[in-house]
C-alpha cells in the first residue's frame, strides 16, 4: 500500500499535471493578429478591455508579448550554467507572458487593485502592459501608441528610460525597432478583422 506521504505526493503531481494541461498553448501563427484572435477570441476581448482602460493599443500589447514570451504562458529566462555544465539559477525572476519580474509585478498588483493577477493569465498580462504603458506615459511622456519607446521604457524601467540608459545599447534599440515593426503589422491586420471579435453582450469578460 502507498504510504500517506506517497499518496500526498501523487495527488500533488496529478494537480501539477492538470495545471500544465490547462495552460493555453501559444497561438499557431503568432505573427498574424487575425489568426491569433480567431484561435483565442477571448484574448481579443482581454486586450481590447486593456486598451479601453489604459489607452495602449491592442497591436502594441501583442508586439510586446510576442517579443517577451512568444505567447508562452510559462516562459522563464533560461538557467545559467555552473562550471559550464550544471544547471544553475535563472538570471531574473521574469515569468509568464509579460516576463515581468517579481518587484514590478508586485507593484502592479499593489497599485492596480488586481490582487489576484497572475503572470500566466493572458487577461492579466494585457492589463499589466496597459497599466505599465499608462505609467510610462504619465511619468515620462511616452506616447501610448509608440511601441518603440514604450518597449525601451518597459525594458529599462521608466526611470531608466527617462535618464536615457538605452542610448548606449544598440542591441536594445534594434529589438525595440522589431517590436515597433511587429506592432505596425498587427495594427494593419486588425484593421481587416477586429470587427469580427466583438465581445458578446452576455459575456462577463
Amino acid at each position: 500500500m502507498f504510504s500517506r506521504k506517497c499518496y500526498v505526493n501523487y495527488i500533488l503531481f496529478c494537480f501539477i499535471l492538470c495545471l500544465a494541461a490547462c495552460t493555453t498553448a501559444p497561438p499557431d501563427n503568432a505573427l498574424n493578429a487575425c489568426q491569433i484572435f480567431e484561435q483565442y477570441p477571448n484574448w481579443y476581448w482581454a486586450a481590447k478591455d486593456s486598451q479601453d482602460k489604459w489607452g495602449v493599443p491592442v497591436s502594441v500589447q501583442l508586439a510586446i508579448i510576442f517579443q517577451e514570451s512568444s505567447f508562452n504562458a510559462n516562459a522563464k529566462p533560461p538557467r545559467g550554467k555552473l562550471l559550464w555544465v550544471i544547471p544553475w539559477k535563472r538570471p531574473t525572476s521574469a515569468e509568464g507572458y509579460t516576463q515581468a519580474i517579481d518587484e514590478t509585478w508586485d507593484n502592479y498588483i499593489r497599485h492596480s487593485g488586481n490582487t489576484s493577477a497572475s503572470r500566466n493569465n493572458f487577461k492579466d498580462a494585457t492589463d499589466f502592459i496597459g497599466w505599465y504603458g499608462y505609467q510610462a506615459h504619465r511619468r515620462a511622456g511616452v506616447p501610448r501608441n509608440n511601441a518603440y519607446d514604450l518597449y525601451l521604457a518597459y525594458h529599462e524601467g521608466i526611470g531608466g528610460y527617462a535618464k536615457g540608459t538605452y542610448k548606449n545599447k544598440k542591441w536594445l534599440e534594434n529589438i525595440a525597432h522589431k517590436v515597433q515593426v511587429n506592432s505596425w503589422r498587427y495594427d494593419s491586420q486588425l484593421k481587416t478583422c477586429a470587427s469580427k471579435f466583438k465581445k458578446p453582450w452576455w459575456h462577463v469578460w
